[in-house]
């Protein structure tokens, strides 16, 4: 289910990051999805921000908070997809197992995904790459929106999403966790297993997760060939937890295998065109992609008289291969003009994905991309309301081409960027503020391809000084009124800058620009959040000016027969919009929850037919009357304790607790504001979808054995595009003149989690 109303509560208050020992205790104290205990113990939760832990009420900067309870109830096909529906959020979606974060109109490397405490790197600049994450492993979401550049640098201007592993048992306890889950549009399967445990502060986390979906359906396209995938993931932490502070090693791997849903038809029967031998198949057909992405960090922090250091050390290996057609693996006439080790190892990964696929299948494109990230900081503890942080971190990149077509040249990258931040309590003010300089070094290595020199031998430097302000006003126990400044800053990447060749996600060749500067952003915030016993009400207004905002042009010719061709260029921009909503509990179990989302983003000094941004999300109101049935929590604070033990008993000693029931509306206006230069968009329609969902939890005596969830998406079976969708703009249908690929259709989800406790 979709649960907004405890989302927007928490939308126009600022952090970076649950402390997680403090997070553990917090859910332990509210096993519960009623928002009115929430309401009332805002002041206890904890975000660590630019300048360490604060409170949610002295927090500047608009955040939405996504708890584990929440991502366990929502249907989801990836991590992506389970906070897509939240105001301010979208995704950009090719299919079921890809979808890309866009916040308030903003996405791509625009927007900075955190996973284990380092940024996620995984060639985050095309259409079809999406966050290479296992959703079970993710135990709660921080989605920071506007420019976070004073903590992460580049790429880090629309904002940052932040995801959290699950937090640590408490100690002397072990925890196993078992759970699965089945949709039935795509026949979607998926199990996870892990086993986590504190002993005398030795530290552990282990999980093994699957998931299969064949092609989903709707009502226009029936099956959609190349919408099924499949994916693997493993994780593995260890290490100490003492007074002294902590020291953790965490391994990670997934493996994702999606279909490319190319959505070409049949000129005679108008059907998509399908390579399978049965469209519930849960096997490869071609086209498709595999994905291997392996993760090592090393998180540390050290407690001190005065304050608290951490470092934490990450390396990332993405492996991104895109099978086309059955070929033989033949010579390419290709020079690197890097050293010839690359050449070696480049031949020696065909060899062995060639063994793999029976000596026959070898990949069109494959990049492979090796990422260092470090981060240093330290921060003090609060003194006389006056607390400092300051830091240096950065990462290293290497790109390699190993493929036999080729779309961005092969580079290398180096930054580094210093930080400082302070803040300052006042009785009911809260001020803070921050700087940060970056130094960005990108070398891109020529390559020459059939004779000819595809690829450019360049280097470009870049530097940038950033900075946020902002305050909070606790104008009361119930009213808030939050103001924030925020310059960000974005250099251009490698695609962006290098590119020559055919991009498939795209359906077009593009063409790099080495001329394009660096984008900078200055956008204000101001959010008032009001909260009461009956009734919460939020509203977050924004305004964001985009110097240089780099964007794609159709060029009148062809670089290749068949495709159009763009190039990249620059101007500026600006982005307007808001996120408001209400939520009424007129009675302590229901909760009638309204929002609204709006962004309007401009090209400036442009005319009608370039003058709006592409991929701009749709105006979207949202709607959910939920009822709680039972509900059991240990908060009390203004409310009858013996209220909130109710149980709902059919067998001697069985119960379900916090069950509920709730209805919920998405209704997506008209999309008109679009870039219809040679018809890059067209409008969307608007479409209302309809959803069902109920939950609980199973408890024997005050223990709770399991957690059970039933939805029902697109409860009536609407056909519908999103504007967001790549797959908008594929084949026209000749028999009916519909163009593109559709949405999944009706879909129920069932979800299952067992928590055992081993103390």
């Amino acid at each position: 289910m979709k649960k907004q109303y405890v989302l927007l509560l928490l939308s126009c208050v600022c952090g970076m990051g649950f402390a997680q020992e403090h997070h553990h205790h917090h859910q332990q104290q509210e096993d519960t999805t009623d928002v009115f205990f929430r309401h009332l113990k805002l002041n206890d939760v904890v975000v660590t921000g630019v300048t360490g832990d604060t409170k949610l009420k002295h927090a500047t900067a608009p955040v939405t908070v996504v708890s584990h309870k929440e991502l366990h109830s929502t249907p989801s096909t990836n991590v992506i997809d389970a906070i897509s529906h939240l105001p301010g959020l979208s995704q950009l979606t090719m299919g079921g197992a890809i979808s890309k974060p866009i916040i308030r109109g903003l996405g791509y490397n625009r927007v900075v995904v955190m996973s284990d405490g380092v940024r996620q790197e995984g060639q985050q600049w095309g259409d079809e790459h999406g966050v290479e994450v296992d959703a079970a492993a993710v135990g709660s979401v921080e989605i920071l929106k506007g420019p976070a550049s004073l903590m992460y640098g580049s790429d880090a201007m629309a904002g940052v999403v932040i995801l959290h592993p699950s937090p640590m048992p408490a100690e002397g306890s072990m925890l196993v966790n078992a759970a699965t889950e089945y949709q039935t549009n795509n026949g979607l399967f998926h199990y996870t297993l892990s086993f986590a445990g504190n002993q005398k502060g030795f530290v552990w986390d282990g999980r093994f997760s699957q998931k299969m979906a064949h092609a989903y359906k709707n009502r226009y396209d029936g099956y959609v060939p190349g919408s099924q995938f499949r994916d693997v993931a493993g994780r593995l932490m260890f290490g100490v937890s003492k007074p002294w502070g902590h020291s953790r090693l965490t391994g990670s791997i997934y493996h994702l295998t999606p279909g490319i849903t190319e959505g070409e038809r049949d000129a005679l029967t108008g059907q998509l065109v399908s390579s399978w031998t049965s469209p519930k198949s849960y096997g490869r057909s071609l086209p498709y992609q595999q994905i291997k992405h392996y993760k090592v960090v090393w998180d540390n922090a050290v407690n001190l008289s005065w304050g608290y250091l951490k470092a934490i050390v990450g390396y990332q290996q993405n492996r991104r291969q895109e099978y086309e057609d059955e070929h033989h693996h033949h010579e390419a006439d290709v020079y690197h003009d890097h050293d010839d080790d690359h050449d070696h190892e480049g031949e020696h990964e065909h060899e062995g994905e060639e063994h793999h696929h029976g000596g026959d299948l070898v990949p069109s494109l494959y990049f492979k991309l090796h990422t260092l990230t470090y981060d240093v900081r330290y921060l003090t503890h609060e003194r006389g309301g006056w607390r400092f942080s300051a830091g240096i971190g950065g990462m290293w990149q290497q790109s390699l081409n190993e493929g036999e077509e080729f779309l961005i040249p092969a580079y290398r990258l180096f930054d580094v960027g210093l930080y400082a931040t302070v803040s300052k309590q006042l009785n009911r003010w809260t001020l803070n503020g921050g700087l940060r300089y970056d130094h960005r070094h990108l070398h891109s290595d020529a390559l020459q391809d059939g004779g000819s020199w595809r690829f450019a031998d360049f280097s470009r430097n870049f530097n940038g000084v950033t900075g946020s302000i902002g305050a909070v006003w606790n104008v009361s126990d119930h009213l808030n009124v939050r103001v924030n400044i925020a310059r960000g800053f974005r250099t251009p990447n490698a695609s962006e800058l290098g590119s020559n060749g055919i991009h498939h996600g795209s359906i077009r060749y593009e063409l790099g620009n080495r001329q394009l500067k660096a984008e900078y952003s200055l956008q204000a915030d101001l959010g008032l959040d009001f909260t009461s016993r009956y009734v919460s009400a939020q509203l977050a207004l924004f305004a964001n000016r985009i110097d240089n905002y780099i964007y794609t042009h159709r060029l009148p010719i062809e670089m290749e027969e068949g495709y159009q061709t763009y190039a990249y260029t620059q101007g500026d921009a600006r982005l307007l919009g808001f996120e408001a909503g209400i939520d009424l509990h007129p009675v302590h179990s229901v909760h009638f929850a309204n929002t609204f989302s709006y962004v309007d983003a401009r090209l400036l000094h442009q005319p009608d037919d370039t003058k709006y941004l592409p991929l701009t999300p749709a105006p979207r109101w949202t709607s959910e009357l939920k009822w709680e049935l039972t509900h059991h929590s240990h908060a009390t604070v203004g409310h009858r304790h013996d209220e909130g033990h109710r149980h709902t008993h059919f067998v001697r000693g069985l119960s379900f607790n916090n069950l509920f029931v709730a209805a919920h509306l998405e209704c997506y206006l008209r999309q008109s504001h679009v870039f219809r230069a040679d018809d890059t968009e067209t409008e969307t329609p608007s479409y209302t979808l309809v959803n069902l969902s109920a939950g609980t939890d199973v408890q024997v005596g005050r223990r709770k054995v399991a957690e059970l969830y039933v939805t029902v998406s697109n409860l009536f079976d609407r056909a519908y595009q999103s504007h967001l969708s790549r797959l908008k703009y594929a084949d026209l249908n000749v028999l009916t003149g519909r163009r593109g690929v559709w949405n999944m259709g009706r879909n129920i989800t069932f979800k299952f989690v067992v928590p055992l406790s081993i103390m």
